[in-house]
């Protein structure tokens, strides 16, 4: 990876949104605003289905066509997660993902430090083999060799990570060390399953200075697990495939946006301050979101000492979020931290079979019984929905993600 810079733009955000408004057949409404608060004012928000309606030419410039920016190799065709039904085409500006990476990464000074000191960092990636655009699964697992992508190795071999078996583990723990990462790039729940391997082989990574994850909600379960295993700091990297990355987390455990790469806005708001997040894209001018309800929930906090920005704390996807019965929202946060403490214990499912009725599904780390944790859990779980005697706990071998190869923490009966 080269040096990175967290100065993305010389243009600033309001011209970027005036251009938008006036040039991009989606955003017509608003074309003839005089201030970027005007655009915003005219718009209504937009939704994956925005996207996919009318695509590309709900994008599209006058006089340009997606024949002609491909082969003049100014844009990439890429897709969202998800499952094929519910997946968007996307229109990616060549080389934007992982620019936009960079700056990203640049809001954490120990991982920007990092990056500058070693040029030509190793990364090693793992994660669902659905999340890997660049490589493709469709005919099996293809070689070493071809899911190794200039700086980054890929070592993900299956999209059910709890059922890789130990010669799949040691393969991909050979492919790691012998690329020699500095960091890591992880879908939790895939690398929580690598991690606890690592440990049952009492192996670690020399150069390895810090790891991320992405992809899913990071549970402090997993957290927990991989500082346990590599001994290094873990960050939460936050965004989407449509979006870029949107936020960072720093040594304090904040999560720090940069306005340079988007606009976030936060509606709906209930009495804690938890809301939808609305994000408005100004570093992918091929197709600009603005308005975007990107579908996750968030609270906003003050700025820290020293900035002028927010921070922010995810609390999960909005359709994972639980209702009780009196009307309380109870998010994939607020589940998670009933596991703060608990030990043994590597992945779980909260879900609501029936009203008021919960199956709480774990699977504990190996050789471990976490029997003493999983009533502590199960009480704090109690106490969070207002139901005593509402959850039964029932440990399993496995669980399996959704098609988009992602895994839900809490899983409402409605959902």
């Amino acid at each position: 990876m080269q040096s990175i810079s967290a100065s993305p733009t010389s243009i600033s955000p309001d011209e970027k949104l005036l251009t938008y408004a006036r040039e991009v057949p989606l955003y017509q409404a608003a074309a003839g605003a005089t201030s970027a608060s005007a655009v915003l004012a005219a718009l209504p928000y937009i939704t994956k289905q925005d996207i996919k309606h009318g695509f590309p030419n709900n994008f599209l410039r006058a006089g340009q066509s997606l024949d002609a920016l491909v082969a003049r190799n100014l844009v990439e065709v890429e897709h969202t997660a998800g499952t094929t039904d519910n997946r968007a085409d996307l229109l990616l500006e060549r080389g934007w993902w992982a620019r936009q990476e960079q700056w990203a990464l640049a809001l954490n000074p120990h991982v920007a430090q990092v990056l500058q000191a070693t040029p030509g960092a190793h990364r090693v990636t793992i994660s669902s083999p659905a999340c890997n655009g660049d490589i493709t699964f469709a005919n099996g697992t293809p070689s070493v060799e071809r899911r190794t992508l200039g700086l980054t190795r890929v070592v993900s071999l299956s999209r059910f990570p709890f059922l890789l078996g130990p010669d799949d583990l040691d393969q991909m723990l050979e492919e790691a060390l012998a690329w020699d990462p500095v960091f890591l790039d992880t879908d939790p729940a895939y690398a929580v399953v690598f991690a606890l391997h690592c440990e049952r082989r009492r192996v670690r990574f020399p150069k390895l200075q810090f790891m991320f994850t992405s992809y899913e909600y990071t549970s402090v379960l997993h957290q927990r697990i991989l500082e346990r295993a590599f001994g290094v700091p873990v960050y939460n990297l936050y965004g989407s495939t449509e979006t870029g990355h949107l936020m960072m987390e720093g040594a304090d455990h904040q999560m720090v946006p940069s306005p340079n790469i988007a606009l976030l806005d936060v509606i709906n708001q209930d009495d804690r301050g938890i809301g939808d997040l609305v994000v408005s894209t100004l570093t992918n001018d091929y197709m600009p979101l603005l308005k975007y309800r990107i579908g996750d929930l968030v609270e906003r906090r003050a700025p820290t000492a020293g900035s002028s920005a927010p921070t922010y704390v995810l609390h999960g996807r909005a359709p994972d979020a639980l209702q009780t019965a009196d009307g309380r929202r109870i998010t994939t946060r607020d589940v998670d931290q009933c596991f703060v403490g608990a030990e043994g214990i590597q992945h779980y499912r909260l879900h609501e079979t029936d009203a008021g009725k919960y199956v709480l599904s774990y699977i504990p780390e190996p050789d471990c019984d976490p029997a003493a944790s999983v009533r502590a859990v199960v009480g704090k779980l109690e106490q969070l929905v207002g139901r005593p005697r509402s959850i039964e706990a029932k440990p399993v071998k496995f669980l399996l993600p959704e098609g988009s190869g992602k895994f839900v923490l809490s899983y409402p009966l409605a959902r």
